[in-house]
């Protein structure tokens, strides 16, 4: 057993019918990679694999940059009755528009400049397998033509072929960041295409929508790192506390590139939020205190440091302290908004009065309806804000008897 899956263990990996968690399933005595999580959204994700596995319709992954679409794509084929034939990636918009057919079909020999020999392309390589077409947002319009009739048709030809075409059998895997809709509109993504590619869309959520997937998808990153012969990393709670209140905008990708570096710069000893690049470092003013962990549970990558109680505790905390922030900024933003003027001008008399209104039932409201609190709050004299209450109509005279 490696390093990885000594820390993986069996208990923590059923499958979703268990616990929604999936970060490995077994099919066949196989062990099939799935989106790591517990949430809803990677439920949901989960659950699409496994309907679409078993047929060869062909899937279009969307998400963001990092989100994970080549493990949805690499589940799916493991998942399907083609799991002992190839899976063959490419990456459509790391390869020049000039040479993506070549790649894609292969090529005779003498068919261009360079072309020593005869060369198989991945349409071959794959064949009875998967092709997973990553960025095809980005392929030229020239190749979404040539696409289009290999799904068609299920034939393509080697450049420089002078015979009769090769028929293929593969499964079609598609995958992009970009909004395919919306470049329909601007004229650079064929919608013949779209509509071939687009019979089983799944979509992978952004980390940020899904934060509370945050400790297991570190506890994979770690156990990764420990297999490839790297440190082992630890995080303490504040520190993991400080990661979730990030935005990963590099989503699950960023998340590894984060894990490996303290794995290198940080391995034997536990993380602390000084410990961490300054971008994910929360504010100074930061107050987070995660009272609901016992002191002596100071890391999160071993089974026995992280239960899934620890890690709610955990980020229960993170988004209480996210929601007052949220709370704080809203009350920021209505606060600047009162000194608008609109457009068209208004009565600033009657601005005025409304918004002193609304703070005296404000206050009174904090203060249980008691006057004297309620001028505490707003720092004025009891007689003063009786008096400001009889003018905006807001008490009968004679209803608040001075006091001794």
């Amino acid at each position: 057993m490696s390093a990885a899956e000594s820390i993986i263990v069996p208990e923590l990996l059923r499958s979703e019918t268990d616990t929604g968690f999936a970060g490995v399933a077994a099919l066949d005595d196989r062990r099939v990679r799935l989106p790591t999580g517990t949430t809803v959204l990677i439920r949901d994700v989960i659950s699409l694999i496994r309907q679409v596995a078993g047929h060869d319709s062909t899937v279009l992954v969307l998400g963001e940059s990092g989100t994970g679409k080549e493990v949805c794509a690499r589940a799916v084929h493991d998942l399907s009755p083609r799991r002992n034939r190839p899976f063959v990636a490419v990456n459509c918009g790391a390869i020049p528009g000039d040479l993506l057919e070549s790649e894609l079909f292969g090529h005779e020999r003498g068919a261009f400049t360079g072309a020593v020999s005869a060369r198989k392309g991945r349409f071959e390589i794959a064949e009875g397998g998967t092709l997973f077409l990553d960025e095809i947002g980005d392929m030229s319009p020239t190749m979404q033509v040539k696409l289009l009739r290999v799904l068609q048709e299920r034939v393509f030809e080697r450049v420089g072929n002078q015979q009769a075409p090769m028929r293929c059998n593969v499964r079609i895997i598609a995958a992009t960041h970009r909004n395919l809709e919306d470049s329909i509109q601007r004229g650079t993504f064929r919608e013949d295409l779209f509509h071939r590619l687009n019979v089983f869309p799944i979509e992978m959520p952004a980390l940020r929508a899904r934060i509370e997937d945050l400790p297991l998808l570190v506890r994979d990153c770690i156990a990764t790192n420990l297999s490839e012969g790297r440190g082992r990393v630890q995080l303490s709670p504040r520190a993991l506390g400080a990661l979730a209140l990030c935005q990963w905008t590099g989503n699950v990708r960023e998340l590894a590139n984060l894990i490996e570096r303290l794995s290198i710069v940080c391995a034997g000893r536990v993380v602390e939020v000084r410990d961490l690049p300054p971008k994910y470092r929360p504010p100074l003013d930061w107050t987070l205190e995660i009272k609901a962990l016992d002191p002596t549970s100071v890391v999160i990558p071993e089974v026995e440091h992280l239960t899934d109680e620890t890690a709610l505790s955990v980020l229960e905390e993170v988004e209480l302290e996210r929601e007052e922030r949220k709370e704080a900024t809203n009350k920021n933003v209505m606060a600047d908004s009162l000194a608008l003027l609109p457009e068209d001008g208004l009565d600033l008399r009657a601005h005025l009065l409304t918004i002193e209104r609304q703070l005296i039932e404000q206050a009174l409201q904090r203060s249980r309806g008691t006057v004297a609190q309620a001028a505490r709050l707003l720092n004025l004299r009891r007689t003063t804000l009786v008096e400001k209450m009889r003018k905006l109509g807001m008490a009968q005279s004679g209803e608040f008897p001075p006091e001794d």
